[in-house]
């Protein structure tokens, strides 16, 4: 059985860190056709959690939730939610969103969760319980825009 997986970046194997900043690149940068610098530091914040889902050594989903203060002002934040092409359209992707809110609601309670979300993906991210807080904006030159899940 498979199970999400929340570590700190102190706790990641060498393996899974490879295969988890793997399948960013090929998200974020090659499928997208984004060139941006992919490694911004906050990985490594003390308070940063890995969250993902793993078979064999194959990561099939990712996010990170990042503490307040380290991407908004006083509130935690979602980023870099990916699922591998090979396991889309299997419902991952609600549930590793699912995983990022429990994960910030347990570490940070009664807190609003920000995100900056793909434009496209609004409609999702609001069945999550988020709603729009921004016009979108161009973040690497992609259309995103700000939205907040109310605590």
């Amino acid at each position: 059985m498979l199970e999400w997986q929340v570590v700190p970046f102190s706790a990641l194997d060498t393996i899974t860190l490879y295969n988890l900043l793997k399948l960013r690149v090929d998200v974020f940068v090659v499928e997208q056709n984004c060139p941006y610098p992919e490694l911004d530091d906050k990985d490594l914040h003390q308070g940063t959690l890995h969250i993902f889902l793993k078979k064999d050594q194959k990561i099939l989903a990712y996010s990170r939730v990042l503490p307040p203060g380290v991407s908004y002002d006083g509130v935690p934040a979602i980023g870099r939610v990916c699922v591998s092409q090979t396991a889309r359209r299997l419902g991952l992707g609600e549930a590793l969103v699912g995983q990022a809110i429990a994960t910030c609601q347990a570490t940070w309670p009664g807190i609003d969760i920000y995100i900056s979300a793909q434009c496209y993906l609004q409609r999702f991210y609001e069945s999550m319980g988020f709603v729009a807080a921004s016009e979108p904006y161009l973040e690497d030159d992609i259309p995103h825009l700000k939205m907040i899940r109310p605590a």
